[in-house]
């Protein structure tokens, strides 16, 4: 008998891909991708387009589907459902100012994080509602509802009313992950009035049926669907290094960190999600890569020739500000260049760096948790460099583990697709991915260099 296809969607900044799986196995048996424009400001329309043409020939195919987004997006629509202004992105950070008022209207960052589980940062699509009521107030009084970007792919595919999960909720700024509901009340005084928001669906349960049969799960956040896809236990971290770097972990309980350095998510398996977020990481190496003339390849030869702690040579990479530690107008720093300093030298570098300010984020996550990391995963396009393979170990102390190289977000949402076509309690069981563990002996050179310069200038950014 023939096992029932399930469809993931990751509906991320740049592309949307479609993955189709085996609900049974995991197996993926087909994919597909479209690609998203670019920018931090972009009309949303674009994503049902690329919906389409990424789902095109495996949605027929299957008989539950899913859909992981990026997170904290701003959606606002107005009463027929058509956008008002373009959808804000998580990386735009025009509403930085908004966010500082939020926090203060709020009783400050504790009382804050009391009360939505966070810290708001720019990020947060709180925030962003605030930007459009000061700097675009006649689409803010048009603005009827607000969606996440992985709501607003998921009622296309319904053609019903809008849905969304705890998981992705947690990162808006109006929904208490004290008690799994939103706080209307706080996107009203965002935006300054009432605006629609969806109704939040059970992490197993079925969102909507189609007319044709289909089953529709709640959907995600990015990094939730990623956790679910890794199936992640007590003691795992995720280390994920794409455009920002990750450290994040799911435990039973709910984290109200008042410095920000954790955020407080929920997860999509009725558990939460907290998280420790740099702005800087695969970017650390596209500008030593840009400065060397060199691909990322060839950098990891140059860097893995040098010895640890690069000579001396010792980078805050803090390039683009920085969130973790919260130094929004940082810049970058080096120190200890020479004469004889070398290119191997400055390639090591820039992977040190990397890898010690992604193990800050390690430290103050489980800090904040009380959880000590047993395995730490590393996934995301720079962790398959080998130089990252032989580094990070060293530096972050502990054996790493990378799983092969995956649409995770895509296989997250299609694991909770089969969850709620199951009906079963807990969602399916498939087999993990392939992976390769990695260790070496600690450098604590390197780490104690880069925080000895970190701590260093703190004083002047």
């Amino acid at each position: 008998m023939t096992s029932e296809l399930v469809l993931g969607i990751d509906s991320s900044t740049q592309s949307t891909k479609a993955v189709l799986v085996d609900a049974a196995t995991g197996e993926v048996v087909a994919q597909r991708s479209a690609p998203h424009p670019p920018g931090t400001a972009v009309d949303p329309r674009a994503w049902l387009d690329a919906f389409d043409r990424a789902s095109d020939g495996l949605l027929p195919r299957a008989a539950a589907v899913s859909v992981g987004g990026q997170q904290h997006g701003m959606v606002a629509l107005d009463a027929s459902g058509e956008p008002v202004y373009d959808a804000l992105l998580w990386n735009d950070t025009r509403s930085a100012p908004q966010a500082r008022d939020l926090v203060a209207e709020l009783g400050g960052p504790q009382a804050c994080a009391e009360a939505v589980g966070s810290v708001l940062v720019a990020s947060f699509t709180a925030t962003k509602l605030r930007w459009l009521r000061d700097q675009q107030p006649a689409a803010a009084e048009r603005t009827a509802q607000v969606l996440l970007p992985h709501d607003y792919v998921s009622r296309h595919v319904t053609g019903g009313d809008a849905f969304t999960d705890r998981g992705d909720a947690s990162g808006t700024g109006y929904f208490s992950t004290a008690d799994d509901a939103w706080r209307p009340d706080l996107a009203e005084a965002a935006i300054g009035h009432a605006v629609a928001l969806p109704r939040i669906v059970g992490p197993a349960d079925v969102a909507d049926t189609t007319a044709s049969g289909l089953v529709v799960g709640a959907g995600t956040g990015d990094n939730m669907a990623a956790a679910l896809a890794l199936d992640l236990g007590p003691g795992d971290v995720v280390v994920s290094i794409g455009t920002s770097g990750v450290a994040s972990a799911v435990g039973p309980t709910r984290i109200a960190d008042g410095t920000g350095s954790v955020t407080g998510f929920a997860d999509a398996t009725g558990r939460f999600l907290p998280m420790a977020t740099t702005m800087n990481a695969a970017r650390i190496l596209d500008l030593q890569c840009l400065l060397l003339g060199v691909d990322h390849d060839e950098l990891g030869r140059l860097a893995l020739a040098a010895p640890p702690g690069a000579h001396g040579l010792t980078i805050s990479p803090y390039y683009g500000g920085e969130r973790t530690p919260n130094r929004p107008d940082a810049t970058g720093t080096w120190a200890g260049l020479t004469a004889t300093t070398s290119r191997e030298d400055v390639a090591r570098a820039a992977f040190e760096a990397l890898l010690c300010s992604l193990a800050d984020a390690v430290d103050l996550l489980t800090g904040m948790t009380g959880e000590p990391a047993r395995r730490i995963l590393l996934v995301g396009g720079a962790a398959a460099n080998p130089a990252v393979h032989a580094m990070a170990p060293a530096i972050l102390g502990a054996p790493v583990t990378v799983p092969a190289p995956g649409e995770y977000v895509a296989l997250g949402a299609a694991r909770q697709a089969a969850w709620a076509l199951s009906g079963a309690a807990e969602p399916p069981t498939w087999k993990p991915p392939a992976a390769e563990t990695h260790d070496a002996e600690p450098t604590p050179l390197a780490r104690e260099a880069y925080a000895h310069l970190r701590d260093r200038t703190s004083d002047w950014t």
